[in-house]
């Protein structure tokens, strides 16, 4: 049985289409009561994006911090929030800013529409009632979120995203010009995320010509912008980004998401830098992909954080390593139906004790 899976619908590329975003709305706007809520990186506020965001009289701007990973209680309270707002539900949710920003503003717009907290959808396919429609405007790029169909959380007892077909974006803006005054590291992290999406699925056992196609492209994209250092670099960048998460839509990551996880969920480390910090360690799993990746750290001049497991209590490992193989078609795609037998708790561990 082949998955059928949902694409994002509408995409706006080019670099200025950011000032469209008002009258890509007016389409929701269907009555004089209907309004939206732009989730938005509170890193913008007060500089000129905030001037830019196309505000009528109605709606709502939820300044959102993303200096942690995003997690299912600020998503319950940011629901509440809107849902206190007005009596009515508003008619888009727009997310502005990077892929936690992103996140954030899929599932507030799912929440809006499914009862409960959000960890009771935590996982595949458990979301049951559509969202309200959400849109993207990337302001980094190399997550992917734009075009995923999950919205990656922590919880109390877990990291997993909101996974269905109901998350993926009505709408996405992907203008590079958002993302040209990104600092060097974070440009650096994030774009890896992107670039490790791509080595985790061509290199999967969930590897067909669709996932293929896409990640091929987005590897090109991605040694242009990092070892090329293109003119163009935020055009290639932003459209790696889109590539990259099209790669995984019809696949899936592998080993180095799993743990990074799993070290997110205990340390609270981002997820892009998280992503970078497990994969210098994974030469076993993917060795040609390391060493690429370390060629961009040389060239990017990145230095990684080390030694962040070593002081940490035997318990905080064990729940690293729980969380980590929790994540079953990550671990499949990785190293195939019997990955049990071979990603044991004691080579997890071993692994975790490096970092």
């Amino acid at each position: 049985m082949f998955r059928n899976f949902k694409l994002v619908p509408n995409v706006i590329f080019g670099r200025g289409c950011f000032s469209q975003l008002d009258e890509i709305i007016e389409k929701q706007r269907q009555n004089n009561d209907a309004w939206v809520v732009f989730v938005t990186d509170d890193v913008f506020r007060g500089k000129t994006l905030e001037k830019r965001i196309p505000l009528h009289e109605k709606d709502l701007v939820l300044w959102v911090n993303v200096d942690d990973e995003p997690k299912t209680k600020y998503v319950d309270e940011l629901t509440l929030k809107v849902k206190a707002y007005r009596s009515s539900f508003p008619c888009a949710v727009i997310g502005i800013g990077g892929g936690s920003s992103m996140d954030l503003a899929k599932s507030i717009s799912l929440m809006l529409t499914n009862e409960g907290s959000s960890t009771l959808y935590q996982g595949w396919d458990l979301i049951k009632n559509p969202a309200v429609c959400h849109m993207a405007v990337p302001t980094l790029s190399g997550t992917g979120a734009e075009v995923s169909r999950t919205a990656v959380l922590t919880g109390p007892e877990k990291k997993l995203g909101l996974n269905s077909d109901y998350t993926v974006f009505d709408q996405v803006v992907l203008d590079p010009e958002l993302i040209k005054n990104v600092p060097k590291d974070q440009h650096f992290y994030t774009g890896m995320d992107c670039y490790i999406h791509c080595i985790e699925s061509l290199e999967g056992t969930y590897l067909n010509e669709f996932s293929r196609s896409y990640g091929e492209k987005s590897l090109e994209l991605c040694r242009q912008v990092f070892m090329d250092d293109h003119p163009d670099k935020d055009d290639k960048l932003m459209m790696a980004s889109f590539f990259g998460g099209m790669s995984i839509a019809y696949s899936q990551v592998g080993a180095c998401h799993a743990l990074s996880y799993g070290l997110s969920y205990v340390l609270g480390t981002h997820h892009g830098i998280g992503c970078c910090i497990v994969f210098d360690y994974l030469d076993e799993f993917y060795p040609a992909g390391v060493k690429e990746f370390r060629a961009m750290m040389k060239k990017c001049k990145i230095e990684l954080p080390r030694e962040l497991v070593k002081n940490i209590e035997e318990e905080q490992i064990e729940k690293m390593i729980t969380v980590a193989l929790g994540l079953d078609p990550l671990w499949e795609n990785c190293l195939g139906k019997d990955w049990k037998s071979i990603m044991t708790r004691e080579k997890a561990r071993s692994l975790f004790i490096q970092i």
